[in-house]
């Protein structure tokens, strides 16, 4: 099958999001790169991945290859390889730059080191998260980060984008990438505390809220990485909390933006002259797999495990290709139905934000994967939401017959729902049907079972359509108070509630 003819560096500006692999990139008086793959993609701006370099020479080199095009290329540029070098300069464990360049008119590009077998921070951190029968692996991580982000600071730089993905593992030594994101106050020189403070909260927003309960602790990890610091003192902790609060809120909102529009995260269409007709979301990664079922979702529903029909909602289990998904459909009973539900976003979409948004906390839920909006110009109607299948029981009929034997309950059970209550109430979140069959245990096995279990695991909520963010403590409050009585209710006047409820007091 003959090759497609090599672009110009200038024809990936309108290449758009899906270049065709593999696909060769002329570079001009540097010879050509042929992405293997790629590993992130701004359209018509960015094109990172694995690459093949043929030099000018004919020599052959697999790079990470950074090219940069569009009206905002040269800036781009000029950011990303002065980052490049501030990291070498300093010591910085980071790729070397094998060669930059720029050409006017068409975008430039930078060719890295490849690190074979690297793995991100983020892939490595959500091996482990929930995982609490190796906390030695998620300390690790956490001191390998903090390590090299004090010797970041010690000299005097900081990452403006310092997200998980930007740190890479390659044979028990963590590596600093994305120069674009490097800033520095005095090169050389201790950042001022101010700054390593919000450094530090851009890192740990990205985490587990549950961390904060040790902040000390790593805090300390990091203080004596950096050596003697007296501008730089644990007495800051109130400030650096503050700092993760603010930074872990931008994230969100950030985030509850993208979960409707195309980007790296997601792939959006709108069906008809913007979205009359419809629209689907897909997670960008679930998009092919997915593709099928959300082109017919009633056939898919019909021919899967039907859990609930008819009303309000319509739930079934669908198998495709060995595997098992959840599809809620939100169904219009009739017609004052459609009367109280067509001016307003649908019940999936509110799943589809909440399940997104919990994800993000750090609270279990079923990953949604994709949402399906049905519309008659613009006007709501029949929606799909697309969820991972939890094959758990659910709290209700795990504790079914246990009311009078509470102690026949494994521990670990009734602390995750202890953690489940106190993280929904850091965050203010109600649920609004707080009942035991909206919560499915996740179990993972331990290495080193305990005498009188051998799972752990934590409590995974579902059905979000009401789920609500409470900006006022007195109205959450209220909420939250209705949540844990809905929730008692199944076990009240029985010595199960009374332990139950010390957990979620």
């Amino acid at each position: 099958m003959p090759q497609p003819p090599a672009l110009q560096l200038a024809d990936l500006s309108g290449a758009g999001r899906d270049l065709a692999l593999p696909a060769d990139i002329l570079l001009p008086g540097a010879g050509s790169v042929q992405f293997l793959s790629l590993l992130r993609t701004l359209p018509g701006r960015r094109y990172v991945g694995q690459a093949i370099w043929r030099t000018a020479t004919g020599e052959t080199q697999t790079v990470l290859a950074k090219l940069l095009v569009g009206d905002k290329a040269a800036r781009h540029f000029e950011r990303e390889q002065s980052g490049a070098r501030l990291l070498a300069e300093q010591n910085i464990p980071t790729p070397a730059l094998l060669t930059a360049d720029y050409a006017h008119g068409q975008g430039g590009w930078l060719l890295f080191e490849f690190l074979e077998d690297a793995e991100s921070l983020g892939d490595c951190w959500q091996k482990h998260e929930n995982r609490p029968e190796n906390p030695r692996a998620m300390q690790r991580i956490l001191t390998d980060a903090l390590r090299l982000m004090a010797k970041l600071h010690a000299q005097g730089l900081w990452q403006e984008d310092l997200h998980l993905d930007n740190l890479l593992y390659q044979q028990e030594k963590l590596y600093l990438v994305d120069g674009g994101g490097i800033r520095a106050e005095i090169p050389g020189k201790q950042l001022s505390a101010p700054q390593a403070l919000n450094n530090l909260g851009v890192f740990f927003a990205q985490l587990s809220p549950r961390l904060e309960d040790n902040l000390e602790e790593w805090l300390t990890v990091y203080l004596k990485a950096a050596g003697s610091q007296p501008s730089f003192l644990p007495t800051q902790l109130p400030h650096l909390h503050k700092t993760i609060a603010q930074n872990r809120n931008v994230r969100i909102k950030d985030l509850m933006k993208k979960i409707g529009r195309d980007c790296s995260l997601f792939s959006a269409k709108k069906m008809g002259w913007r979205g009359a007709f419809g629209v689907r979301v897909v997670r960008r990664d679930e998009q092919e797999a997915l593709d099928a079922l959300l082109q017919n979702p009633d056939a898919h529903i019909a021919a899967g495990h039907i859990y609930k029909d008819g009303g309000a909602a319509t739930v079934a289990r669908v198998d495709l290709a060995g595997r098992s998904v959840v599809v809620k459909r939100y169904n219009i009973k009739n017609f004052r139905h459609w009367l109280t539900r067509f001016w307003r976003r649908s019940r999936a979409w509110t799943s589809w934000r909440e399940g997104n948004r919990l994800m993000a906390l750090d609270i279990a839920t079923a990953k949604p994967l994709a949402i399906l909006e049905r519309r008659c110009f613009w006007l709501t109607g029949v929606a799909y939401l697309v969820m991972e299948y939890l094959p758990g029981e659910d709290l209700a009929a795990r504790f079914a017959g246990k009311a009078d034997e509470p102690d026949s309950i494994a521990p670990e059970e009734l602390a995750a729902v202890g953690t489940l209550f106190t993280d929904l109430v850091r965050e203010r979140i109600s649920h609004s049907d707080l009942k035991g069959q909206n919560l499915i245990w996740c179990s993972e096995r331990k290495e080193q079972p305990a005498k009188d279990s051998d799972t752990a695991g934590h409590w995974a909520l579902i059905d979000l359509d009401a789920l609500r963010v409470h900006r006022c403590e007195a109205t959450f409050r209220r909420a939250h108070r209705r949540d844990r009585k809905r929730f008692l209710k199944d076990w009240q006047g029985s010595g199960l509630e009374k332990v139950i409820g010390e957990w979620v007091a």
